[in-house]
């Protein structure tokens, strides 16, 4: 009796663990926006599922008239 509800245990357990969705890691880098016709901007985005990690870059440029 007490294996049976051990392997129960054991076996609801590996299901719930099957059913959770796993995180996944999402990487993008973005340098533009389409609007812009001289990009000044980069940002970079990482995406663990758990922890997120944003970083952007501006700079200025002096435009030639």
């Amino acid at each position: 009796m007490r294996n049976r509800k051990l392997v129960l245990a054991v076996a609801g357990l590996a299901l719930v663990t099957l059913a959770v969705r796993h995180p996944t890691a999402d990487f993008r880098l973005i340098t533009h926006d389409n609007s812009d016709p001289s990009p000044h901007r980069m940002q970079a985005v990482v995406d663990f599922g758990l922890v997120g990690v944003s970083v952007l870059y501006t700079w200025t440029v002096n435009r030639l008239r």
